[in-house]
């Protein structure tokens, strides 16, 4: 009703507006026309009366008091001349008529002055018409330029172009970028859709206070990892947030859009080339097998879900405790792939007739073990809860592999078995021994273990931790300014076990390459700076303490096992340990006892599993 209202006062303004143009045409054409002739005054009122009358109608009829101002261009002003137009075909109706014989006292007008009528109310309408765009396109504009984020874009090519016209041509987005940054000199100077090319990256932090700039869009998505990383380096000191486009294999579907940039995050940082892997390989061992994902709603159990899915599975079950999480990847996966044959059940691998009743329906050909408890400070104030699920779970899912001729059969390992100052680290290694020793005695299985360090924003991991300490204004909590962590990103991680479970022969544990390890503290550092803030001055580092069970570096290997190469460079295989299987299933099962009945003397028993393993007397506190 409220736009009503105004719509009907616009109309009745721009009509007023109209009459004075029509009254000061008339006064411009007798003034040139009229002045030298006998032309009365009643001639003069009742022409200009008609006139106007009918130049309102022509004007209503074709529309031109239902135009946005703002959209006012060579369409409406070719509507303005055709409905003048009609104007002058009215006058000169008007002249024959009235200059009859009949009646020649009545009418004075000379006929030249239709002419010159029409030129002045044309000029003047679109001149009028043409100054209130004008007016209204200002208003627009600078009203819009006191609320736009002001942008450095780096990059002059494709991507950069594109994202610079999308952003000057959309009044809907909310940037506007005020210079362009690229590494070849010969492009300086020169401008995209009039915004100028004025130097290198290595003059970021100049021109971020030169241009008053409030973001930084990296839009080099064709750049190595490496290069990206030297660009993102340059760029984290200039205290203002960081945005990069994905890379070209992620832009590959769809063009390049403002709305595809991402914050940078750390591991822009990290410098290494995306993990290649060999999808002939994959694709051979999954498409068309019924493929069990255990912890399947989980973040690699999810990602692993999803790559699979990918790979035109027989069939793809997702088994998982926690509804909630396999939910969303089961409406995700439906979703990107509807003739997927998928099924998601709930349940928990303690459960050894769950598990069991699972395997004989479906007859799973591929397993995937992502369940597991893995946060170590958790697990350290629940041990015995570490114990039942990632030991006995792992048990139970073996034993029916083996039992049900499970082709293949995929542990999901981590570097903190190695040497083990913690319960989840130490549980994990049992896993490990299980696999290995069940499956040297499997006819029908191969079974592996894949061993890697912390992933980049999975569930619990510190980046997400990092991330929401800094929205929240700090501090941002690190337990030791010398802890270092080998990381790797979730798809990375998740193809890289993919295609272990291709080269799977029995008995091996493989170990991915992680690349160089990472301090944890200069992590949170370079978050908060890629951010828009300063460390120590905005948002605080704090030191907290190690916490149990949590060690300083984390190993790949322990002294006695050694690494043979496989045909992908980045996955080595780790020399199987053996042990005294009797007395390895005489220990399981004392630890069995032990772990249901609540006792301290569980880890007594993990000891002698894991001779490695350190025990933390401390306790969290």
């Amino acid at each position: 009703m409220k736009n009503k209202t105004v719509n009907l006062r616009n109309r009745i303004l721009w009509m007023a507006v109209d009459t004075l143009i029509i009254l000061i045409a008339a006064l411009c054409t007798g003034l040139c026309t009229m002045w030298d002739r006998s032309v009365s005054v009643p001639d003069l009122i009742y022409w200009t009366s008609g006139n106007i009358i009918i130049t309102l109608l022509m004007f209503t009829v074709f529309g031109l008091y239902s135009v946005l101002f703002k959209s006012f261009g060579m369409i409406e002003i070719l509507k303005t001349v055709v409905a003048i137009a009609c104007v002058g075909v009215y006058n000169i109706v008007m002249y024959f008529i009235l200059r009859s014989d009949a009646m020649p006292e009545l009418y004075h007008i000379p006929h030249g002055a239709t002419f010159v009528f029409m030129l002045f109310l044309c000029f003047f309408t679109v001149f009028a018409r043409g100054i209130k765009r004008l007016v209204t396109f200002a208003e627009h504009y600078l009203k819009n330029e006191t609320i736009k984020t002001r942008v450095i874009v780096i990059g002059a090519g494709d991507a950069g172009t594109s994202l610079i016209k999308e952003m000057l041509a959309s009044d809907k987005i909310s940037y506007r970028p005020v210079c362009i940054l690229d590494d070849n000199e010969d492009k300086t100077g020169k401008s995209i859709s009039s915004v100028k090319i004025v130097g290198t990256t290595d003059e970021v932090k100049k021109f971020v206070t030169k241009y008053n700039a409030d973001e930084i869009f990296i839009a080099i998505p064709s750049a190595t990892n490496k290069r990206k990383s030297e660009i993102v380096n340059k760029c984290k000191d200039c205290g203002v947030p960081v945005k990069i486009l994905p890379g070209i294999y992620q832009l590959a579907s769809g063009e390049v859009t403002v709305a595809k940039l991402r914050k940078v995050d750390v591991q822009d940082l990290l410098g290494r080339e995306q993990v290649k892997i060999n999808l002939e390989e994959v694709i051979g061992y999954i498409e068309n097998k019924v493929v069990f994902v255990s912890g399947g709603g989980g973040s690699i159990g999810s990602e692993l879900c999803r790559q699979i899915a990918h790979k035109n599975p027989k069939q793809l079950i997702i088994f998982d405790i926690y509804e909630n999480n396999a939910y969303e990847i089961e409406q995700e996966l439906k979703r990107k792939y509807p003739n997927l044959n998928l099924l998601a059940l709930i349940g928990s691998i303690r459960d050894k007739k769950k598990v069991e009743d699972v395997f004989d329906k479906y007859r799973p050909q591929i397993v995937f073990h992502a369940a597991a408890h893995k946060h170590v400070p958790l697990m350290e104030t629940s041990p015995n809860e570490a114990v039942k699920n990632n030991v006995f779970g792992t048990l139970n899912l073996a034993k029916m592999a083996d039992k049900y001729k499970v082709e293949t059969f995929v542990q999901i390992s981590t570097d903190k078995a190695v040497n083990p100052t913690n319960i989840m680290g130490a549980t994990k290694r049992i896993c490990e021994m299980i696999i290995q020793t069940v499956g040297k005695n499997s006819k029908n299985t191969k079974f592996v273990a894949v061993r890697f360090g912390n992933v980049l924003g999975s569930n619990g991991s510190v980046i997400p931790l990092f991330k929401k300490q800094i929205a929240e204004g700090g501090p941002v909590t690190v337990t030791h300014k010398d802890i270092i962590r080998y990381f790797m990103t979730i798809p990375e991680a998740v193809s890289l076990v993919l295609q272990a479970g291709a080269y799977a022969k029995g008995g091996e544990i493989f170990v991915l390459d992680m690349g160089d390890p990472v301090k944890i503290y200069d992590l949170a550092y370079n978050l908060i700076k890629l951010s828009g803030y300063q460390p120590n001055v905005d948002i605080d580092i704090v030191c907290t303490g190690l916490r149990p069970g949590e060690k300083l570096y984390e190993e790949r290997l322990m002294e006695e096992e050694g690494l043979k190469t496989t045909p992908n460079g980045q996955i080595s295989i780790a020399k199987p340990i053996s042990l005294d299987e009797e007395k390895f299933f005489d220990t399981l099962d004392k630890l069995y006892e032990k772990a249901y009945l609540e006792t301290d003397e569980m880890k007594q028993l993990v000891k002698e599993l894991v001779p490695t393993y350190t025990i933390d007397n401390r306790k969290d506190k």
